[in-house]
């Protein structure tokens, strides 16, 4: 059985890369680290499936900011 992500996991996730699109890594790492461990393997779980990372994702987003 698949893990969801909690509605607040979610909500962290997207204030976290919100922070990082500003260029605010203290705001980023609190976002992170305010995720549940199982929202956070869910999340993990579902960037896999999509053939990512968040490091990539982050990378990502740093580049189409540029």
């Amino acid at each position: 059985m698949s893990q969801h992500p909690t509605l607040m996991a979610a909500g962290e996730l997207r204030a976290a890369l919100e922070a990082h699109a500003r260029g605010d890594v203290p705001a980023t790492v609190a976002a992170l680290m305010s995720i549940d461990a199982t929202s956070w393997n869910a999340i993990r779980d579902r960037l896999a499936a999509l053939g990512g990372t968040l490091p990539q994702l982050l990378d990502t987003i740093e580049r189409e900011r540029t």
